[in-house]
């Protein structure tokens, strides 16, 4: 059994009672705790007991989720980038263990911030500043929420209860589901009639056209994504509206991430799921034969396995090519992606593209001392026949290493010995390992060390 984690909210619990207009002689009676314990509470010196938290909630009315312990990992990660050099580590931590609101609002300032300046860049004519894409947008919206929508995916759960969706029976039942439920007839056509296309649904017709390239799993995406366009487009919208995305394009590609997240949840329904992957202790590859879904479908719905009182490991997910650009990237963990360009060559995802195919495991060490494990694959897609052009992906799943020991790849690793992790960062821009030699880029919160009469191993030499 877990340890239990302590809690310590007092910033929360004194902004409630300071709402209340009550003192800490007041409050401390209706609680039936003494002035001075409360005190100690109220400065962290004491964590929240269970008995004390339902007194609060009783008092104030509050659900006791208000006091949940943040992220704060994450937070941290958003604040180094949002603060860089203004602060360390520590005072971070602080921040985001003391005050999360806060900590919340001065990263979500840096990011209007940064919305801002692009889009300013953009009026101003400047080609060289890249806007806030529909991708980013919707990347965005999804890693804020750390890429579990619960409306959606509880939906998706009841729909499979309901329409019977057992494992090997999945795509005979999706395509009764259209036919019976929305008259959709599923039609699966070859390169001369769709191209260059996947699917097309043709609302005119009530078809869905499926490329005949697509396999058994990936047809059986498509048709839970249109399932979800078609039975559930009063919830996406609702969450697309709530958003307030910039432009109509945004909007589309947001429906379209919701319909996918929805058709993977209905395939792999969370409960059923969740107890596959841990009785096969995160095992990928057991849980692709199991489901008969592919690497990235099954490695993106472990990550977004954080439903409150039946969570999975917290993962982050990435999805990169050849050249370093990440088309994908979603987190429940507190991970740094770098939102100024750039990631660490050094992290195994880039390792995999050596060894096609082979999953790659790395324990990696970040600057601050927090230490992930990292699993990394490539996955190739290819259109068409003989010398035509595919497409080459390394698909990372990572976590933290104090998560690692419900995973299979752990076996045999120390994830606890300086020398088995490997120094990487979030990118060198806001990396702050001063003597990386794989260093491309100074980071921006540093000044350069230069001098004409010498030269150095590591690259971008740095002022202290």
């Amino acid at each position: 059994m877990r340890a239990m984690t302590k809690t310590f909210a007092g910033a929360r619990l004194r902004r409630l009672r300071e709402d209340r207009a009550l003192s800490q002689s007041h409050l401390a009676r209706l609680l039936n705790i003494s002035p001075s314990y409360l005190n100690q509470i109220e400065h962290d010196s004491r964590p929240l007991t269970v008995p004390v938290l339902m007194r609060i909630t009783e008092v104030f009315g509050v659900d006791p989720t208000v006091f949940a312990p943040r992220d704060t990992p994450r937070l941290v990660a958003g604040l180094r980038e949002a603060l860089p050099g203004r602060a360390g580590v520590a005072d971070l931590t602080e921040l985001a263990t003391r005050l999360p609101e806060v900590a919340e609002a001065v990263i979500d300032l840096h990011r209007r911030y940064r919305q801002a300046d692009e889009q300013l860049a953009e009026l101003l004519g400047d080609r060289e500043t890249i806007g806030r894409s529909p991708h980013d947008q919707v990347t965005e919206f999804f890693y804020r929420r750390q890429n579990y929508v619960p409306d959606l995916d509880e939906a998706a759960e009841r729909l499979a209860t309901s329409i019977g969706l057992r494992r090997g029976e999945v795509r005979p039942a999706l395509q009764d589901r259209l036919a019976q439920r929305h008259g959709v007839h599923v039609r699966r056509d070859d390169a001369a009639s769709l191209g260059d296309e996947l699917h097309r649904y043709r609302p005119q017709t009530r078809t869905l056209h499926l490329s005949a390239s697509l396999r058994a799993g990936q047809e059986a995406m498509r048709m839970a994504a249109q399932i979800a366009l078609l039975e559930f487009a009063d919830v996406i919208d609702e969450i697309v509206e709530e958003e307030r995305f910039d432009d109509v394009q945004t909007q589309i590609l947001a429906r379209v991430g919701l319909a996918n997240y929805f058709a993977a949840a209905l395939i792999l329904p969370y409960e059923r799921f969740l107890a596959a992957a841990e009785q096969r202790r995160y095992d990928i590859d057991l849980l692709t034969q199991h489901f008969a879904m592919g690497w990235e479908t099954v490695c993106h719905r472990l990550s977004t396995l954080q439903r409150p009182r039946a969570r999975g490991v917290p993962f982050s997910f990435v999805r990169v090519d050849r050249a370093g650009n990440m088309s994908k990237r979603q987190s429940a963990t507190g991970f740094p992606f770098s939102h100024t360009g750039g990631t660490c060559p050094l992290w195994n995802v880039y390792e995999a593209f050596s060894s096609p195919g082979r999953v790659v495991v790395q324990v990696a060490a970040m600057p601050d001392g927090q230490r992930y494990l990292w699993i990394a694959r490539t996955i190739t897609r290819h259109h068409g026949g003989y010398n035509q052009p595919g497409k080459v992906y390394a698909i990372g799943l990572g976590c933290e290493t104090r998560h690692a020991d419900r995973l299979v790849y752990s076996a045999g690793m120390d994830l606890h010995a300086a020398e088995a992790a490997t120094p990487i960062g979030p990118g060198c821009k806001t990396c702050e390992r001063m003597t990386c030699p794989q260093r491309a880029a100074a980071p921006i919160s540093r000044r350069l060390d230069l001098d004409e009469n010498r030269s150095t191993f590591v690259p971008y030499p740095l002022k202290d």
